[in-house]
């Protein structure tokens, strides 16, 4: 790990002289690559935090293609972390093709990523994080849990968390945060936190009854000699992103006022640094850290954004550790009298080929695995393209399961989840239990199929739509556009709501959606209690294995319009 300076030299020294190192084999590649290069830093001061968020249930090393569209709008158009592509690389002065290229945007992913191979792994971080410990000192480090860590795989759901909750206590870190932790209903969620042997913080759940926090909302810890806040914030919107009816006695919200009260009191209680541990999204934190005073850095999550170094917003230090286990987050601050006066910071890839797994995560991970491991392991048929997700529009895993829904479900047209969780498949790989689960395991699975109008149909993507596009950040609940199959459209980011969505049409006809006609729409996760259908990873397995390869046409479907 390094300085800017350092770390924009070693993006340059691993590039291949032909400025592509996709023309190299693996080995060679890797060979230019050590875990060495990856730990070295321009430390700072005594205090060190850690960061690592949405690893969503990935225990094992992971493929994770970088989005292909983040679009901002307002004053967050063209800065990170909307910046994809060859715009980040510029931005961030990236040579194309080296390491930092591929674990950070989509260009030449395919071969990428077969040169440089997975990234992520539990026992990979675990080996990072002591190290880290070793070389500053166990009391000058803070490792702290983002959240979206119980959910996303098939192991996580036959254990209902525990698999996940098993392996993070080896990694112990010092607090953690929320979001789909809640989709396991209050009365789970409460039977883990008693037995987590850390803060679940939550500075902005609050009972419905009493209006009192749930939860605690500040940690305090002794580091590096001086005294630290941990300020945790849950996602605001869960009760609107996910079914309410799993949580049906915890408000939520992003409540500054209540943030800033607890900054104030740990300030008074002299904490000479305040950091909050937040689920609430980059956008919503880079509002956040210019209406709330005192906090001295975010640790920011949910919106899978990665950034190599932390950005700065007035006093407050903003870094966003990406997700699926592929990044480790680190900042070290200086402290004199009472303040923060340097730090460094920067994302660590988890590159998994170079990287010594750690024994005991290693042997943990498969001891919770083992009684699933043949299933999850079990071939249903095989992907001739990429599989993906991420992307503010669409992703080909989404048109698979729209394709999927709508045959398994007689429908005209389909809708599938802007979910940003959800691990990829290259070209040629099997499609396994396993990685079907990745891009659906939930506790509210059930595909549905109903009856929706035109005019209904255009008010479920308008509605979507200003949860993402919404130039107060305030107003955005993450995730990204509803997917949709059978029907293409336009999509005009920075109009309002009510008039982002134009030019509807069936694809199978051409004709023009008509407000006043009832279409059969197929779709799956929604939050309303009492959905009936069968589970969705159901539907889908009994589709791959009768097509046995999949192959996912290229999708334009979704006209964007006034973005550059």
């Amino acid at each position: 790990m390094f300085s800017r300076r350092q770390f924009l030299q070693w993006a340059a020294v691993t590039t291949a002289a032909t400025g592509y190192m996709g023309n190299l084999t693996r080995v060679a590649a890797q060979q230019r690559l050590t875990q060495d290069d990856l730990l070295k830093f321009d430390s700072k001061g005594t205090i060190t935090l850690l960061h690592f968020t949405d690893v969503h249930a990935q225990l094992k090393p992971v493929y994770f293609r970088p989005p292909s569209e983040n679009y901002g709008v307002g004053a967050f158009e063209g800065i990170p972390p909307h910046l994809v592509g060859e715009e980040f690389l510029s931005h961030f002065g990236i040579k194309r093709g080296s390491p930092l290229a591929y674990a950070h945007t989509m260009v030449d992913y395919v071969d990428m990523a077969r040169t440089y191979g997975r990234l992520g792994g539990l026992d990979r971080t675990a080996t990072l994080v002591k190290a880290i410990r070793a070389e500053r000192g166990d009391g000058n480090v803070l490792f702290l849990d983002g959240g979206d860590t119980w959910q996303g795989s098939y192991t996580s759901l036959k254990t209902n968390g525990q698999d996940m909750v098993d392996c993070m206590k080896l990694l112990k870190p010092d607090a953690m945060v929320g979001h789909w932790e809640f989709t396991f209903g209050e009365d789970r969620v409460k039977e883990i936190v008693e037995d987590l042997g850390y803060p679940f913080l939550a500075s902005n759940v609050f009972d419905t009854e009493w209006d009192e926090p749930v939860f605690e909302h500040t940690a305090f810890y002794e580091t590096g000699g001086h005294k630290v806040a941990v300020i945790g914030q849950a996602m605001p919107y869960t009760p609107i992103a996910n079914p309410r009816w799993m949580i049906p006695n915890w408000s939520f919200g992003i409540r500054p006022e209540v943030i800033q009260a607890n900054v104030d009191a740990a300030r008074e209680a002299g904490a000479a640094v305040v950091v909050l541990l937040s689920h609430n999204g980059f956008d919503v934190d880079q509002k956040l850290a210019t209406v709330v005073n005192g906090i001295d850095v975010i640790l920011t999550g949910h919106t899978h954004d990665a950034v190599p170094e932390a950005i700065k917003i007035g006093k407050t230090l903003l870094l966003s550790s990406g997700s699926h286990g592929k990044y480790l987050g680190r900042v070290d601050l200086e402290v004199k009298d009472g303040r923060v006066t340097d730090y460094n910071s920067s994302l660590i890839p988890v590159f998994s080929d170079v990287i010594d797994p750690d024994p005991e995560m290693a042997a943990k991970i498969d001891e919770v695995r083992a009684p699933y491991e043949d299933e999850c392991n079990r071939v249903l048929g095989k992907t001739s393209g990429l599989l993906y997700r991420r992307g503010n529009f669409n992703g080909t895993w989404d048109d698979l399961i729209c394709q999927g829904i709508m045959e398994e479900r007689d429908a005209e047209l389909a809708f599938s989840p802007g979910f940003r969780w959800g691990t990829t498949l290259l070209p040629g790989d099997d499609i396994t239990v396993d990685d079907l689960y990745n891009q659906t395991s939930m506790n509210y699975p059930s595909v549905y199929r109903l009856e929706f109008t035109g005019t209904q149909i255009k008010e479920i993507l308008e509605d979507v739509c200003d949860n993402l596009f919404n130039k107060d950040p305030f107003f955005q609940q993450g995730g990204d556009m509803v997917r949709v199959g059978g029907m293409a459209y336009s999509c005009a980011p920075k109009e309002s709501i009510g008039n982002r969505i134009s030019n509807m049409t069936v694809i199978k006809t051409g004709e023009a959606i008509e407000a006043d006609r009832s279409y059969v729409v197929a779709g799956w996760a929604s939050v309303n209690e009492g959905v009936e259908g069968p589970a969705v990873y159901d539907l889908m397995e009994n589709y791959v294995t009768r097509h046995k390869v999949i192959d996912i046409p290229r999708n334009d479907t979704v006209k964007v319009i006034g973005m550059n």
